[in-house]
């Protein structure tokens, strides 16, 4: 079996060309992060040039290949942020930013077609792609190119290319205290039943942004029907920072004290994120070893691969490399199959 786990969509990036130069003459090396250089909101030629590249294999039962497309369901709504003066967070739907980006209108009437053809299905990955707590106290603290990306409706430069010492705006999860504690879990809460009211059922299975969450956080995901987590081999653990974090190990098929199964990602196909990476070779490769140990491929590849706003080579030569990647995948496995990661989650929970 072969998953393909996609993080990212729905949230806000790179807005546009123009604001990734803007922001390389006020000296914010842009460049120097993929995400920065190439990941935004995905317009109606990115999903359809990803459809497309789907619809040209199927597997040995006749599916699709599908993508688990991890979503959040809202982004920070800038102008209400700004009209209160950063004293308050407010936020939006996912469907209304979508509305103000150019090619994206009918973004996410895509996104249903994408369902009803089984070849994307959206899954929980949080309420946004952002500690709203770390962002707005640094905005209250007036930290110059956080201010800069807010004043150009960003919050996501990375904290390797930024020039403030600051954590990540990233970890949504992450917290200092048990206070912050609540007030993520019941962003979690907030976000799931949005997640129910725009896909019309509950996410069985979560991602949490950037591999930071709590053991807290799995009992409010419990509570609204999550019973898989996605992740990587190393949990990061919610409660700490840079320097001081603890990490925790899983494997696909381990439950957790409340019963949920964890879906541990072996493989990657990240080309945007590897450039010099032979992607295709080395995610065939490793699909082979997962086989080998007769465990199911779960291939990690973040939306950035698919982008093509800022820059449309990005979409046309990874796209090129993905439908590489499908064909060999059914050329060396001609018997594989394609499910999403609930239903990878469901057979482990019958057979466990």
């Amino acid at each position: 079996m072969v998953v393909f786990e996609s993080d990212d969509w729905g949230s806000v990036r790179m807005p546009d060309r123009a604001t990734y130069d803007l922001l390389l003459t006020k000296g914010v090396r842009v460049d120097n992060c993929p995400f920065n250089s190439y990941d935004s909101l995905a317009r109606e030629n990115d999903l359809t040039a990803l459809f497309e590249t789907l619809k040209r294999h199927r597997d040995v039962n006749g599916h699709y290949p599908v993508v688990t497309a991890n979503c959040v369901v809202a982004n920070p709504d800038f102008e209400k942020i700004r009209s209160c003066h950063y004293e308050a967070y407010h936020y939006e739907l996912f469907t209304e930013t979508l509305k103000r980006y150019p090619q994206c209108g009918r973004s996410f009437d895509l996104w249903q077609q994408g369902i009803q053809d089984h070849i994307f299905y959206p899954q929980f990955h949080g309420r946004e792609h952002l500690n709203v707590a770390r962002w707005m106290a640094a905005l209250q603290k007036q930290l110059p190119e956080t201010l800069l990306g807010f004043d150009l409706n960003l919050f996501g430069l990375s904290k390797m290319i930024t020039s403030e010492t600051r954590a990540s705006y990233l970890e949504a999860l992450a917290v200092e205290n048990a206070a912050e504690q609540r007030v993520t879990n019941a962003i979690l809460a907030d976000g799931l039943v949005l997640f129910q009211g725009l896909f019309g059922y509950a996410s069985p299975s979560f991602i949490a942004p950037n591999y930071v969450w709590s053991s807290l956080n799995e009992k409010v995901l419990l509570t609204h029907g999550v019973r898989y987590i996605q992740g990587q081999r190393r949990q990061l653990l919610a409660k700490g920072f840079a320097g001081a974090r603890r990490t925790v190990g899983h494997y696909t098929g381990q439950r957790n004290a409340s019963g949920q199964i964890y879906l541990v990602r072996n493989c990657c196909f990240e080309p945007s994120l590897y450039p010099k990476m032979d992607s295709v070779s080395a995610c065939l490769a490793q699909i082979k070893t997962a086989f080998q140990w007769g465990k199911p491929a779960i291939i990690a590849m973040h939306r950035v691969n698919f982008m093509g706003a800022i820059d449309e080579a990005n979409r046309t030569r990874n796209l090129y490399q993905f439908n590489k990647l499908l064909v060999g995948i059914q050329k060396n496995w001609p018997g594989v199959e394609f499910v999403t990661s609930d239903t990878l989650g469901a057979i482990i929970e019958e057979t466990l």
